[in-house]
């Protein structure tokens, strides 16, 4: 993306499955007004892609180390990426 825009795809590890991390995820994005996609991995871990302005895509990625209650993060790992995102904020299998 452009013009102050950037799109990253993050890992998030720890306890984030079976305790509403992906709704959580999505209930900020849109808070946050940023575009992506949430899924979760076969590893237990989650995936999430994030798209928008610089700002609000940092600090979305800030507070993927929270999650809702129940969540244990142990470690956020964000990479820049090309990936084109939604229009919107959506939970995916």
């Amino acid at each position: 993306m452009q013009g102050g825009q950037r799109v990253v795809r993050a890992r998030i590890s720890g306890m984030v499955q079976g305790v509403s991390y992906r709704v959580w995820v999505r209930g900020e994005a849109i808070r946050l007004g940023v575009t992506g996609w949430v899924r979760n991995e076969s590893d237990g871990s989650v995936t999430a892609l994030i798209a928008g302005a610089d700002a609000a895509v940092d600090a979305m990625t800030d507070r993927l180390w929270q999650g809702p209650r129940g969540a244990l993060v142990s470690a956020v790992e964000v990479e820049e990426t090309a990936d084109d995102a939604p229009a919107d904020f959506r939970i995916v299998v």
